[in-house]
């Protein structure tokens, strides 16, 4: 079910009102009620796609109820070690099973011989990058006895399957999330209409922004030999501009949405464009998933205190990670190397962390070297872009050298519509002036005056019906 479909139109107010109305003084029933529609959510795709999900809860859940029953140090990392193996071993099967056999047929077909194998003809179950992670970050932690297990195989069960943040994120920890199934939650009025506003500005960045400037997108990289080296890059930028409003759009969305049933998910992007070198990009985009690799992946390796070669090698390990967590395709990769290479720079001349203020936090504007520190760090990303959105690296590599040649000083051949130009202006300049707040439309009641607000908000509603009517499948889906 996708949120931006007619289909979510209908279930998210029949879901509210019965939670709130019918359920709102048990928990008990709440959480019951919860997973089943975080079920009839998922399985609205594929009712098969069900069983594995569920498959991987029990394992994690049963994972942590042993771990709490047993103090023996081998048993203790068989029962981790097994949690490990169901996750990661079905991600493996159903991701990149067939990548692993197309690279090693392709590399002894290098050498001269020739194997017979057999690739799986299987469909991708939507989300089972993000769940199979949010489970396995919550036998890790039980094994490291940061949280308690839980005995409420209910709450277990909708926490790993809460449908807003199902399928795409926030990848949401265990020691953050689960708890609050077991709270009390209260209608707050406030909360919710922030929530309404949170959930009209993801839908904004997705249909608005993200689906029109896929329509440019698409049609350049489909056949990007017949375009000019200044139509390449205009298709790079507008790229940026989507895969940002698409998925930003989509945790927008998913957090919104927790927020009008009393949950509050951590928040997943905070105006990653507006970054001033790749570390602070990297704090800012897909937060749930670079957080999640620097405490199961970067510091357990030792992370940059293991030295400096040490450092190096663990930074080039978790980007290359991440890349191959988005896809099973080599242009993951170079796409993940290309921001470790970005990266160590940094690390060695110590100034990763040097950016964690928010940009011209004294000002309205940035300073010319903060301007330039901006440019710079929007320019690396969003070639970097062009790797993750090619299908082979071959055609990135074609993509470049016909991108950067004599005609890239030549006028596009195509040329957004001046109505997406405004709306890419819209988009600018509300998170500008919003890059202290959570999202887009956290607008100070106070110092803009109502008809002002409602006018933007009536101004939204009305580009979206307008322009929502394609149903467009979000990008992180395919993760």
């Amino acid at each position: 079910m996708l949120f931006n479909s007619f289909d979510f139109a209908l279930f998210l107010p029949i879901v509210l009102a019965i939670y709130w109305l019918a359920l709102r003084k048990s928990i008990v029933a709440q959480n019951a009620f919860l997973l089943l529609a975080s079920y009839v959510f998922y399985g609205w795709w594929d009712w098969r796609f069900l069983s594995l999900i569920a498959f991987s809860s029990a394992v994690d859940f049963v994972v942590g109820i042993r771990l709490a029953k047993t103090t023996i140090s081998r048993h203790r990392k068989f029962l981790l070690a097994t949690s490990i193996a169901t996750n990661i071993g079905l991600l493996s099967v159903f991701k990149y099973y067939n990548f692993f056999v197309e690279s090693l047929v392709g590399g002894i077909g290098a050498l001269g011989w020739t194997i017979q194998t057999q690739t799986l003809n299987i469909v991708l179950p939507v989300g089972i990058s993000f769940y199979t992670f949010q489970t396995l970050s919550y036998s890790i932690d039980v094994y490291r006895r940061k949280i308690d297990p839980t005995g409420d195989i209910v709450a277990f069960f909708a926490f790993v399957s809460f449908f807003p943040q199902l399928v795409a994120g926030p990848i949401e920890r265990a020691s953050n999330l689960l708890p609050q199934f077991f709270r009390r939650r209260s209608f707050e009025l406030e909360v919710c209409a922030d929530g309404l506003r949170q959930i009209l500005w993801g839908l904004f960045k997705k249909v608005v922004i993200a689906d029109n400037c896929a329509l440019i997108v698409n049609q350049v990289f489909e056949d990007h030999t017949s375009y000019s080296g200044s139509t390449l890059l205009l298709a790079t930028v507008l790229f940026a501009l989507q895969i940002y409003g698409d998925f930003s759009g989509y945790s927008d969305i998913a957090i919104g949405t927790a927020r009008l049933f009393g949950f509050r998910l951590m928040r997943n992007f905070a105006f990653p464009y507006f970054s001033r070198d790749i570390a602070e990009f990297w704090r800012r985009w897909h937060i749930s998933l670079s957080t999640w690799f620097r405490d199961y992946v970067y510091i357990p390796l030792g992370g940059s205190q293991a030295g400096s070669l040490a450092g190096i090698r663990n930074v080039m390990i978790i980007f290359v990670v991440s890349g191959f967590w988005h896809g099973a395709n080599w242009t993951f990769i170079v796409w993940g190397v290309l921001h470790a290479l970005y990266f160590i720079p940094l690390l060695i001349l110590k100034k990763n962390r040097q950016h964690i203020n928010i940009v011209a936090s004294q000002g309205l504007l940035p300073n010319p070297i903060e301007f330039l520190q901006i440019l710079t760090t929007f320019i690396l990303t969003t070639l970097a872009w062009v790797f993750f959105r090619a299908k082979s690296v071959g055609q990135a590599l074609d993509y470049f050298s016909h991108m950067f040649s004599s005609s890239l000083f030549t006028a596009p051949q195509i040329v957004p519509e001046k109505i997406i130009l405004g709306q890419i202006t819209i988009l600018l300049v509300l998170e500008w002036l919003l890059r202290g707040k959570q999202h887009g439309l956290q607008i100070d009641k106070l110092r803009v005056p109502q008809p002002l607000r409602w006018t933007l908000y009536y101004g939204l509603v009305l580009m979206i019906l307008l322009l929502g009517d394609r149903e467009q499948e979000f990008i992180y889906f395919q993760f």
